[in-house]
């Protein structure tokens, strides 16, 4: 389907939504399994940042210099190969029916559908293709001339208000706008893509946290608790 023909557009953020795991902070795991991290200090770091970001308060250009430091020591090959295990391990088990059905069948209806997150694509790029989605706007890790990570962000980061930003660059970039679609839905669990969920003509707040449950009660849109296989209409 060419993006000038779609239906609708449709824009799924990933974790803890599509996935019923954070994938950013399972890497984190990942890396001390692997050995790559002092497990003490990198896991309480690491909490920190993930207890930041579910309030809403993540420095997250400290928190991508923090995270990519042990890639960044790496080649090429050994990043891809503990990339490769960490979808087979971690993620491939988690991709479940239940999130692969919603993505097809927005697919089916002819929606443009992308995935959208505050992850970096290092991380979520294997995830999307695995989803089957074809686009995807993810925290652009920033990369030297011989394509080693550098510890930066390049561009804007797709994360709360940055979102927007980016799914509006996007969109230009195909020759579309928002205006443009007949009905655009995304779903979120997080209050932190409230901007990303206020865009939209069908919000959905998708096993969503209690600070967006209880926004999306007040507001009544859906709710949709989507491994718990319960859907709810308010």
């Amino acid at each position: 389907m060419s993006p000038a023909t779609a239906n609708g557009l449709c824009l799924f953020d990933l974790d803890d939504t599509l996935l019923p795991i954070d994938s950013d902070h399972a890497w984190g795991e990942f890396m001390v399994r692997l050995g790559w991290v002092d497990e003490i200090e990198f896991r309480r770091r690491n909490d920190e940042f993930y207890a930041r970001y579910r309030a809403g308060q993540l420095d997250i250009h400290a928190y991508i210099a923090f995270a990519t430091a042990p890639l960044r020591v790496r080649d090429a090959a050994t990043l891809a190969a503990a990339q490769a295990r960490f979808m087979r391990e971690v993620i491939a088990p988690r991709i479940l029916p239940p999130a692969l059905a919603l993505v097809r069948s927005h697919q089916a209806r002819g929606d443009l559908v992308g995935l959208v997150t505050a992850t970096n694509d290092f991380i979520t790029a294997p995830i999307a293709a695995a989803f089957g989605i074809e686009h995807l706007i993810a925290v652009q890790l920033e990369r030297d001339p011989g394509g080693t990570i550098t510890g930066a962000i390049r561009g804007t980061p797709s994360y709360r208000e940055g979102k927007v930003r980016r799914v509006d660059e996007w969109l230009y970039g195909l020759g579309l706008a928002w205006r443009g679609f007949r009905e655009t839905s995304v779903y979120s669990d997080s209050l932190n893509d409230l901007p990303l969920l206020e865009r939209a003509h069908q919000p959905v707040a998708t096993n969503p946290s209690p600070a967006l449950e209880m926004l999306a009660r007040e507001r009544h849109w859906r709710i949709l608790r989507l491994f718990d296989d319960q859907e709810i209409h308010r």
